[in-house]
């Protein structure tokens, strides 16, 4: 199983400009390999393969341009290697071979974003307190942990708030952890972030809602700024930051989490969300966006397979709110600032979130895997043979009333006055109640 081991490094101004001059190569191969293949495109030719491009925009460009002979040429070839293998993920994807999401083409790369370069094989060295990179030079690198094996390749990343970090690719086993016998349910939410089956809740940092109007302030005087000039950098370097902020926030809240979950449980049962097209919701997007669902089921996936635990997914469409976990009665889709809600079968007071949580855990689905005892959920045609009650509150009556209803119906008809004590007369609440009297 292979991981990624993620550290900073503080390269000095010297090396920061060779690091630039780097990024900036191995854009302009992406970029002009993208317009080349998007010529051919157009000229209804198919896409050239690797090799040639590594010929034309590496091996000949550098008799033209000999600034492209200043920098390694192995984070070129990545480069395109990467190039490659985005466009074979876009095929795939839209002849249905990839799964998922559609992927989209490749698009340009732009100074102003991410920027990262590549070194495989022996082009580096790793040191006490320092790392070699060729043409570059000896960069100090702080060593948060050991590194478990020999990495493969390590990504040189500089991210838009001016922050430099190496990235190893290791392979690594899976670790055990001890047994604890249980499993747990999550229902992910938007004013609780998670909350679990045995009645546990976790609040969201929410960090965008805490920095929305410093976050304002510092775009508004951005935008101010006259494009090229020193202080419009600095004034985008400010936003920059402050982002980053928001993004470790997030992501170490995510990262506690996730790791305690599994470190609890032996089986973990999540609910399968369209968050992707929840965010098209303009009412909820910068809510659900602040949360992080995505990237919580991914950290959660991915340290379930490396401590050998269990991570199971309930199909979207599965009615977790909508039904009882005691007695499995469905009462409709109900609004979402419906948070408490009363079973008209059994009569259990259920909070929403909790309920949905059990009934997650509970899904058949997943029956198999969960080794601790199951709520016993009966079928609503089983239930009403047993105890016959009212279905639905505008449609059906219980048993007692229906006499009275036709009878208010023949006075209605024939122009007479209704009696006030007549069921049908009553508030839709007054109803409700009387069927449980």
């Amino acid at each position: 199983m292979k991981s990624r081991y993620k550290y900073r490094i503080y390269p000095n101004h010297i090396q920061r400009t060779k690091l630039n001059q780097l990024f900036g190569c191995c854009r302009y191969v992406w970029n002009q390999s993208l317009v080349y293949c998007n010529q051919l495109y157009a000229g209804g030719q198919k896409k050239p393969s690797y090799v040639d491009l590594t010929k034309q925009f590496i091996t000949q460009a550098k008799k033209e341009l000999l600034w492209l002979k200043d920098v390694a040429s192995t984070p070129l070839q990545q480069s395109l290697k990467d190039l490659d293998q985005a466009y074979k993920n876009f095929f795939d994807s839209c002849t249905g071979k990839r799964k998922g999401i559609q992927v989209k083409p490749p698009q340009f790369k732009s100074r102003k974003s991410r920027q990262a370069a590549r070194f495989v094989g022996v082009n580096y060295k790793i040191g006490q307190d320092k790392i070699y990179l060729p043409k570059v030079g000896k960069i100090k690198i702080f060593w948060s942990r050991k590194l478990p094996s020999q990495p493969s390749s390590v990504t040189i990343i500089k991210d838009s708030s001016n922050r430099y970090f190496a990235s190893f690719v290791v392979e690594t086993g899976a670790e055990n952890l001890p047994k604890s016998g249980h499993s747990i349910g999550i229902d992910l939410g938007i004013s609780t972030f998670a909350t679990l089956s045995n009645s546990e809740k976790f609040e969201a940092p929410k960090p965008l809602k805490k920095n929305l109007k410093k976050l304002a302030k510092f775009q508004r005087k951005l935008a101010k700024k006259t494009p090229g000039t020193n202080r419009r950098e600095k004034a985008r370097l400010r936003v920059a930051k402050l982002h980053r902020k928001i993004q470790d926030i997030r992501t170490d809240f995510l990262h506690k989490l996730s790791t305690d979950l599994v470190r609890k449980y032996d089986v973990i049962v999540l609910e399968d969300l369209n968050v992707s097209g929840m965010v098209r919701n303009r009412k909820l997007a910068k809510a659900i966006s602040d949360l992080g669902w995505r990237q919580f089921r991914t950290l959660t996936e991915a340290k379930c397979e490396k401590y050998g635990c269990e991570f199971r997914v309930i199909d979207r469409w599965e009615p977790t709110s909508q039904k009882c976990s005691h007695c499995g009665f469905k009462g409709g889709k109900k609004e979402l600032n419906v948070r408490e809600w009363t079973c008209l079968n059994c009569g259990t007071f259920h909070d929403r979130d909790i309920n949905a949580a059990v009934n997650i855990l509970n899904t058949q689905s997943v029956l198999e895997t969960v080794n601790q005892p199951i709520t016993k959920v009966e079928t609503v045609k089983e239930t009403v043979a047993k105890n016959p009650i009212q279905l639905s509150l505008f449609e059906e009556v219980a048993e007692g009333h229906s006499e009275t209803i036709k009878r208010t119906r023949r006075k209605r008809q024939t122009g007479k006055p209704a009696d006030s004590n007549d069921v049908s007369t009553r508030p839709e609440s007054f109803v409700q109640l009387s069927l449980f009297d």
